[in-house]
């Protein structure tokens, strides 16, 4: 079931959640280790971190190749005899909205950490972040289907409530195979107002997703953030060991001390990793990396950096398709 408001169908209803001790618990660690030390190698330059929907007339200047027509000023051009362009700066205030892959292969991790616990503090330090400037944030949460809608507010209590919904939820089981389009279609219908979204996923889904998510970034600021974990690059030699697919529930036994198998295992995910990568290329959105063994730390300050990147290609006019290229960052 699905929240109620007046930007979601009224057939929608989420239970309201108190913050649990547990979610206190783990923002107030990720406070104090990864957010007071982001303050202060950001060094409050959190402009760059999302970009705002509202616009504010700052000045104008003569017309130059390239420029949207739809910024001229009529008036002013037709007093000097020279085209002239409006010229604004973003209103900070804006919507970002978590769309969160909950699946069954998500909660996979080969150390310490799984992919579900690195989505879930990415999501914390990232939504604290932007609520402490006066953004608002929201999420989607997807396991067998999309099941629960979070409206997007501020304030760190609204925070605690995101991680809460994530971190209690039943168990994921054997759903037949994730369809991710299902995730990215909802939040066509659902994110009515320009916003920026991250898609958080490893993107171990069926076929499909790929248009829906070009069509949200036409639409939307999107940044794809993609889980995953060493061992889905490449085996160790651990000799004859069971491996179930977690989204399938099939289950098999693989010989690791066999050389050929591991390098065409690796073989296969490479090519599984270029075409990922394409894919997203090609939906022109931007694309950050988060693994298991990753330091949080260091992924949003990578994330920082490629909206630096990103605006300043921006500035320069480059194609779409090649700042997502351009821009994408490996762990």
């Amino acid at each position: 079931m699905w929240t109620r408001t007046s930007a979601i169908p009224k057939t929608a209803a989420t239970p309201a959640v108190l913050a649990t001790p547990q979610a206190e618990q783990v923002l107030r660690r990720l406070e104090w280790t990864v957010i007071r030390r982001l303050d202060g190698l950001l060094q409050g330059d959190y402009r760059t971190l999302l970009h705002g929907a509202g616009l504010d007339l700052a000045d104008l200047r003569e017309y130059q190749h390239f420029d949207d027509v739809r910024h001229i000023d009529w008036n002013v051009t037709a007093r000097l005899q020279q085209p002239h362009v409006r010229v604004f700066t973003e209103d900070r205030e804006m919507n970002a909205w978590f769309l969160l892959d909950l699946s069954a292969s998500v909660h996979f991790g080969s150390g310490e950490q799984r992919k579900s616990q690195v989505s879930s503090e990415f999501v914390a330090v990232l939504a604290r972040l932007l609520t402490r400037h006066g953004n608002r944030v929201g999420a989607l949460l997807y396991g067998a289907g999309v099941d629960t809608v979070i409206p997007p507010r501020g304030a760190r209590r609204h925070v605690l409530q995101l991680l809460h919904a994530m971190q209690n939820r039943p168990p994921a089981g054997d759903t037949g195979g994730t369809r991710l389009h299902e995730l990215l279609v909802s939040a066509a219908t659902l994110v009515r107002r320009r916003s920026t979204l991250f898609v958080v996923s490893d993107f171990i889904s069926e076929p499909g997703w790929e248009k829906p998510l070009g069509e949200l970034a036409r639409r939307h600021d999107v940044v794809a953030v993609r889980l995953l974990d060493p061992l889905e690059l490449d085996l160790p030699d651990l000799g004859l060991i069971p491996i179930r697919d977690a989204e399938t529930g099939e289950q098999l036994m693989v010989d690791t001390h066999d050389a050929g198998f591991r390098k065409r295992f690796a073989r296969i995910a490479a090519q599984c990793e270029a075409e990922l990568r394409q894919s997203l290329a090609r939906a022109g959105v931007d694309a950050l990396e988060l693994s298991t063994d990753d330091d949080l730390v260091a992924a949003v300050l990578r994330f920082s950096d490629l909206r630096k990147r990103r605006s300043r290609l921006a500035g320069a006019r480059v194609p779409v398709s090649r700042l997502s290229a351009h821009l994408h960052v490996v762990t």
